[in-house]
């Protein structure tokens, strides 16, 4: 699976590329004919502490699944965000096998 991180406003460190990438990875425990993954990290002009958007759009054979969440990190972000995305996974597995059988 290709990972592409992408961060806006921003230049993201090694460390934080390699914990998404390594999160993201986990996903093809749920479902294995993931064909790739794009992650978008922003940061909101804002007051406010949450500020941070992570957005994760995972490319499946004929879907794709899209999870964007808000928080104070990006770190808080993405684990929010796969989390989400195993559940969609799961029922998008489901549903194939509902159809296969």
């Amino acid at each position: 699976m290709k990972i592409f991180i992408q961060s806006v406003n921003f230049n993201a460190d090694k460390d934080l590329v390699s914990f998404i990438e390594k999160k993201v990875e986990g996903l093809e425990k749920y479902y294995d004919r993931i064909i790739d993954a794009e992650v978008f990290l922003k940061v909101q002009q804002t007051s406010e502490k949450e500020n941070k958007i992570a957005e994760v759009k995972v490319n499946v054979p004929g879907d794709e699944l899209i999870v964007k969440k808000q928080c104070k990190s990006f770190e808080e972000g993405a684990v929010l965000c796969i989390d989400s995305l195993k559940r969609q996974l799961e029922k998008h597995k489901e549903r194939q096998r509902g159809t296969h059988v």
